[in-house]
């Protein structure tokens, strides 16, 4: 089991996987997201090649648009 932290909050998985699995298995849009994986922000176009492995910390920001 591989335990992360995601905004402050503990999880869990069976295994490792990729932020952009993380994102699809927790519902939160691509497109929209900025992630920092252990204080570093990463690109979007390397969410489906980033592992996140034990004791991780990531930060999912929502980008939203108004005016």
């Amino acid at each position: 089991m591989n335990e992360i932290q995601v905004n402050g909050e503990s999880r869990t998985f069976e295994s490792a996987i990729t932020i952009g699995q993380l994102l699809v298995e927790l519902g939160v849009p691509v497109e929209t997201t900025l992630v920092e994986h252990n204080r570093q922000v990463v690109p979007r176009t390397e969410f489906d090649s980033t592992r996140i492995e034990e004791g991780d910390v990531l930060e999912l920001v929502r980008l939203v648009g108004g005016g």
